[in-house]
């Protein structure tokens, strides 16, 4: 499955702008690592604007990624997408073994943050630094439904420094600034 065909899908399960906008943001996220990783950068984008197409229709934690991957089955998806897809939801009992599935886990929770931010800022993804986006870290009252820990996991399960990881996702953001509504 091609981004295209992706973003095809996703738009045909996902109504709401900020969840689309959410799974954009990880695709651009992992796209920019998976050269880092000597992965595809379509592949990964796909997963990306995959994650989370189904819990719009399907938050529960019963149900959200389980149907989306069953449905991605049903396609004839390829199971990497779909081990991806599911490997980035703890109480799917799936242990993230490849370097696509552990980026999916660290970029899912940061982005989500990251975009908090950035949405604070006169000037949102222009010029933000790793300094302010950790000082928003350690404020718990900001984002507070972004978990610190899932961030630190992720990081730490890439074997990236955190402060790297940041670096890399702002970044690459930056580059899709204005399809985010982020351009400032």
């Amino acid at each position: 499955m091609s981004p295209v065909e992706a973003l095809a899908l996703q738009h045909a399960w996902v109504t709401g702008d900020s969840l689309r906008k959410h799974m954009l943001a990880v695709a651009t996220c992992l796209r920019a690592y998976a050269p880092h990783y000597g992965g595809d950068p379509d592949l990964w984008e796909t997963v990306g604007l995959l994650h989370d197409f189904d819990y719009e229709r399907h938050p529960s934690l019963a149900e959200h990624p389980l149907v989306g991957v069953a449905e991605l089955r049903r396609r004839g998806v390829d199971e990497v997408i779909c081990r991806a897809v599911l490997s980035h939801a703890d109480h799917a009992d799936c242990p993230r073994v490849s370097d696509l599935e552990k980026c999916l886990y660290a970029c899912d929770e940061l982005a989500g943050f990251l975009v908090a931010v950035a949405l604070l800022r006169p000037e949102q993804l222009a010029g933000m630094g790793v300094s302010s986006v950790k000082k928003k870290l350690k404020t718990k009252a900001f984002a507070a439904n972004v978990s610190r820990d899932d961030i630190a996991r992720g990081a730490a399960e890439l074997g990236v420094d955190l402060d790297s990881h940041i670096a890399c996702c702002i970044a690459a953001l930056q580059t899709r600034a204005a399809e985010l509504g982020l351009a400032g």
